[in-house]
């Protein structure tokens, strides 16, 4: 069993405050985000979506990659991208579609065990399963 935790300190109010997000790891330590980061084009900060997306394509990656090995095939380079979507609803705001798009070279597999391994790493991916209220989740697979 893994349990991995993150903590924010916040400061002011609403559009105004700004936070700083740390992780266990330090991967991020006291890393900006806010309004200006999350709404407006403030390259300065993150924002949650980035990092749901960044968790669950890195998620994705290695179950993809578990998977061909599973099936007895070698991945040898795999690219992958996540694009989370944040939308307007009601008062309020909702992730309404998650993008995965996976570039892998797997050496001596076909384009179809290929497709089935994707969209089984897809579906099993932990992230995906925690993420499975998102309306849309998609997957672009391609065998380079």
């Amino acid at each position: 069993m893994s349990e991995k935790t993150a903590s924010v300190s916040w400061d002011g109010r609403g559009k105004s405050g700004t936070g700083k997000i740390s992780t266990e790891t330090g991967a991020l330590k006291q890393y900006p985000y806010g309004f200006a980061s999350r709404f407006e084009d403030d390259r300065r900060g993150t924002n949650p979506e980035e990092i749901l997306a960044a968790a669950h394509v890195a998620c994705f990656t290695m179950a993809f990659s578990f998977a061909c090995d599973k099936a007895g095939l070698t991945t040898t380079h795999i690219d992958t991208k996540a694009s989370v979507r944040l939308s307007k609803q009601g008062e309020g705001f909702v992730i309404d579609r998650i993008a995965l798009t996976l570039q892998a070279t797997v050496p001596g597999v076909d384009a179809a065990k290929f497709q089935e391994i994707a969209a089984a790493a897809k579906r099993d991916c932990p992230l995906s399963k925690a993420l499975a209220s998102v309306p849309e989740i998609t997957l672009q697979a391609t065998l380079v």
